[in-house]
Order: structure tokens, then sequence, then C-alpha cells
């Protein structure tokens, strides 16, 4: 174990405004979707992190890592319902994130009825691979979120420093109690690469599909707009290929990526959603 920064649990409510849900993003429709399109992911997959690690709690000796894992499962609950919000504004603007939703619910069901537990925590720790190295270009690239609807902005940045603060605890959970030898190693490894197709199989259709049914699937702009923010500047997908590789060494430990720095934001950022609050509650009295 590295680098030991204690997630916490923050109650943070965002209040979205539903008529922004489709272009929310200054870079426009396109954008938008590639982020909701990862956002339908985010309810169930995360009741799926919670489920996996939860398992082997009772096996977990240490007790800053016992601590670590009750944060973490605090932080994935209120993730899971922020996006839930966010995925039914989605709904209420007629796209089909409920269907695509279904989808990611049977995938899971799936992947729990025909894998031991031991697979479904190393594909956990992938898939929390995954989102720490997004997360990270999120934190350390301004242009990503740069001229967005600001309650859009917060809960991305939010659920980006979250991920940060929590990247090392389901591994930690997965060295500790599956161990670190060459077993485990090839677990993991296999686990990320079947992870990272399996989920960019699924995010693809799902964006295409919210774009067509915003009437916008032949705007060549808005494609190409997109393919520049993940593939050219700021290269949102591009810069990551590196961390992703990283995942392969053999001594790999998520904190070798140290980026702890950004967590120093997550006070300014409460104080910020807590303004939201403020005002939505003005605007019902």
């Amino acid at each position: 174990m590295k680098t030991i920064v204690q997630p916490v649990r923050r109650n943070l409510e965002f209040h979205l405004p539903k008529d922004r849900i489709g272009d929310w993003h200054a870079g426009g429709a396109h954008i938008s979707h590639f982020f909701n399109a990862l956002s339908i992911f985010f309810p169930d997959g995360e009741r799926f992190f919670i489920d996996s690690v939860r398992h082997y709690r009772d096996r977990i000796h240490d007790p800053e890592l016992k601590e670590s894992v009750r944060g973490f499962i605090g932080q994935e609950a209120m993730h899971g319902r922020e996006h839930e919000e966010y995925n039914d504004a989605l709904v209420a603007k007629g796209l089909p994130a409920d269907r695509y939703g279904r989808i990611v619910i049977r995938l899971l069901k799936f992947l729990t009825r025909i894998t031991p537990k031991s697979m479904q925590l190393a594909t956990t720790i992938a898939l929390e691979h995954l989102t720490a190295i997004l997360a990270n270009i999120v934190l350390s690239e301004p242009r990503s979120l740069e001229g967005a609807e600001p309650r859009y902005a917060a809960i991305w940045k939010w659920h980006a420093l979250e991920e940060t603060e929590h990247k090392a605890v389901a591994y930690d959970v997965y060295q500790q109690v599956l161990g670190g030898g060459l077993l485990g190693y090839l677990h993991r490894c296999v686990a990320l690469l079947a992870a990272t197709f399996i989920f960019w199989m699924m995010v693809i259709p799902f964006h295409i599909g919210l774009v067509r049914r915003e009437g916008q699937l032949f705007n060549i702009r808005g494609w190409f707009k997109v393919a520049n923010f993940l593939w050219g500047s700021p290269g949102a997908l591009r810069r990551v290929i590196p961390d992703w590789l990283d995942y392969f060494k053999p001594g790999f430990h998520p904190w070798d990526h140290d980026n702890a720095h950004y967590l120093a934001e997550l006070d300014t950022l409460a104080e910020e959603v807590g303004a939201y609050d403020g005002q939505a509650a003005g605007a019902m009295a």
C-alpha cells in the first residue's frame, strides 16, 4: 500500500437544470452526449462496485483500509444517487437512457451470475482504474469542462475528485484479500482488457444513440468536434493511454499516479454546490 488518502462521504446535491441536459457542454451536443453516455453506467455500476468490495470487508484486518472501505461505499452511493437524477433528465427529454440502463443492468446481473467474487472484484479494480485515469483528465485539463453549464461542470468535477480520492481502495482490498502474486497479477490484467473492451463497446453505441435521438446524427461538424475533444486537443482519450498501460506493470499501484494535490479543491467545490442548494430553496419559496 502506498499513499493513503481517506475518502470522505459528502452529501452534495446538484439540482441540475434538466432543460440543459442535451447541450450543457460548451462544445455542443456531441460532447455533452459523450459525457451523458458515461453517466448511464454509473448508478448500477457503482452498486456493482460496492457489492464486490463489501463482500470482502470481513477479511480486511487493516483498520485504515477498513475505514477507507466505509468511505468508498459512502462515496459510490452518493455518485449513484446523483447520476440517477442526471439520467432522469435524459429520460425527461425523451432520450433512451432508461433503455440503455436496463442493458447495463442485464450485463451486470449476468456477470454476477457466471463469475466468482474474485473476478467481480478484479473487474471493479479494472473499471476503477479506467474512471480514475479519465477523472485525472477532467482535473488536469481545464479545457475539458471550460464554458460548461456550471452545475453540470460541478457534478463532473465532484465525481472526478472523489474517484481520485478513493481510486486505490478497491485495489488495496484486492491486494490484501486475494494476494499480489503472479495469479493475482494475471487475473487483474485480464480483467482490465475485458472490462475496457466491453465498456467502450457499450459507450460508443449509447453515445451514437443519444446523438441520433437529438437529430444530430449527420451533423459532421459536431462529430469533428467530439473527435477532436477525445483524440486531438485536448485529446481526453489519447492522453489516458500511457496511464492505462501502466496498469500492466507487475508492481503497479494507483497512487503511482499521484495527483492528490487536486483534492484540495474539494472544500471549495462543496461550498459552490451548497450555494446551488440555497438557490434551489429560494426558487421554491
